[in-house]
């Protein structure tokens, strides 16, 4: 075994001893960026503003929990905040009130490393109908979509017998790159983010292949339609095509974390890179469709040397990426802030990476971001993902320190 295939089969067994902690971590090492995105390491640039005053902001603890992933305060739930333990478990918290188990089905998820109970996405019209979905592995490591409904009127708590599969995707052969973000996009329908199947330098080229679920950022009609347990949108752009009709936009590593903005719907995602770039992508609902983000050909802006895929050609390139010196790892995507109360974060996009004690953000625009810096706020490295409630508060997950946290203007205490 020679070249790449013996590269690629030395780094799954690698990849295979370092799932202990959330894998999304790649082997570190690299140089600068350079290229068409504007690159930085971390560490770079100034920092926001986190003293008294006007455009002031700070972190406040709302709880602690086992292994958060991912938290979310959706729309028509009584103001309530849901967090995902990666063990198979959803809580619900309002106010200051005690969380309570909305949702428990631990014994229906293979958890540890990427793998786990990794996110949940409320419809727009969740106070009316009750229905939520779930991104999870299942034991053996196949991804799976879920349905579940609320208990009657009863806000914090879900029926768990109401469950039902929506849609399953074949992931066992390695256990990482899972993806595990779910989404409602402004145009009301699911967008789901999947990993290109693991190991590294996707050796199954899934990432490029459109007859391929994985790798990719999916859209469909959740909702149950006569004897089909979903349908597609006649509008997904390989729809009668070459490709799987679920297929939104493809070339994708691992986009564990992706949003849409909530002012103008612009899709973000932070695909996490290989053992050099991190990148994130920026682009309308519009240009998105049918978009070819690049990997395997691609890691950011860069051709990747490791006897790369043919360049695919017309490939969507990211508006920003930064380099694994100094410690980064892997990106951990955010959102764009909307909360009108903390002005100096207005418009801007947030994000961290998993190694790095650091939240910071940028100006995403069409092509190129700008103004990256640092947030200025306490934190420790193993933030596993942001959130936005229904207010645009924009919280933070870590999964090392147990720790949900929102922003909120200094000097508030409530």
């Amino acid at each position: 075994m020679s070249g790449r295939a013996g590269r690629r089969a030395v780094a799954a067994t690698v990849c295979a001893l370092a799932v202990s902690a959330l894998a999304l971590v790649p082997s570190a090492g690299g140089k600068p960026g350079a290229g068409g995105a504007p690159s930085a390491s971390a560490g770079d640039g100034g920092s926001l503003r986190t003293g008294d005053g006007k455009g002031g902001f700070r972190l406040v603890d709302i709880g602690h929990f086992s292994q958060p992933v991912y938290v979310t305060g959706p729309k028509g739930a009584g103001g309530r905040i849901f967090v995902v333990e990666q063990e198979g478990r959803i809580l619900a918290l309002r106010g200051k009130g005690k969380p309570r188990t909305f949702l428990d089905i631990h014994k229906d998820v293979e958890a540890g490393g990427e793998r786990g109970l990794l996110s949940v996405a409320f419809p727009p019209d969740y106070g009316k109908s009750g229905r939520f979905y779930i991104y999870l592995t299942k034991p053996g490591g196949d991804i799976a979509i879920r349905e579940f409904k609320r208990a009657g009127r009863r806000q914090d708590r879900a029926n768990r017998k109401s469950g039902r599969t929506v849609l399953t995707i074949e992931h066992s052969k390695y256990p990482n790159h899972n993806g595990g973000q779910l989404q409602f996009g402004p145009d009301g329908l699911l967008y789901i983010g999947t990993g290109d199947g693991g190991a590294a330098y996707d050796p199954d080229e899934n990432a490029q292949n459109r007859g391929s679920l994985l790798g990719k950022l999916l859209r469909i009609d959740p909702r149950r339609n006569g004897d089909r347990p979903y349908s597609v949108p006649g509008s997904n752009p390989f729809v009668g095509r070459d490709g799987r009709a679920e297929i939104y936009a493809y070339g994708l590593r691992n986009p564990f974390r992706f949003s849409f903005d909530s002012a103008d719907g612009s899709l973000l995602i932070g695909d996490v890179g290989q053992d050099r770039y991190e990148e994130i992508d920026y682009e309308t609902l519009d240009s998105a469709r049918g978009a070819n983000f690049g990997w395997d050909a691609f890691e950011g802006t860069h051709p990747l040397n490791e006897d790369p895929s043919p360049d695919p050609g017309g490939t969507t390139k990211p508006i920003f990426e930064y380099s694994h010196a100094g410690g980064n790892c892997a990106i951990t995507g955010g959102y764009v802030s909307r909360d009108r109360k903390i002005p100096a974060l207005y418009g801007r996009y947030l994000y961290a990476d998993f190694c790095k004690g650091q939240i910071r953000s940028l100006v995403p625009r069409p092509g190129r971001a700008s103004g990256d810096r640092s947030a200025g706020l306490p934190v420790k490295s193993g933030i596993s993902s942001f959130g936005e409630d229904s207010h645009g508060r924009i919280y933070v997950a870590n999964l090392s320190t147990g720790k949900v946290s929102v922003i909120k203007p200094k000097g508030r205490r409530k």
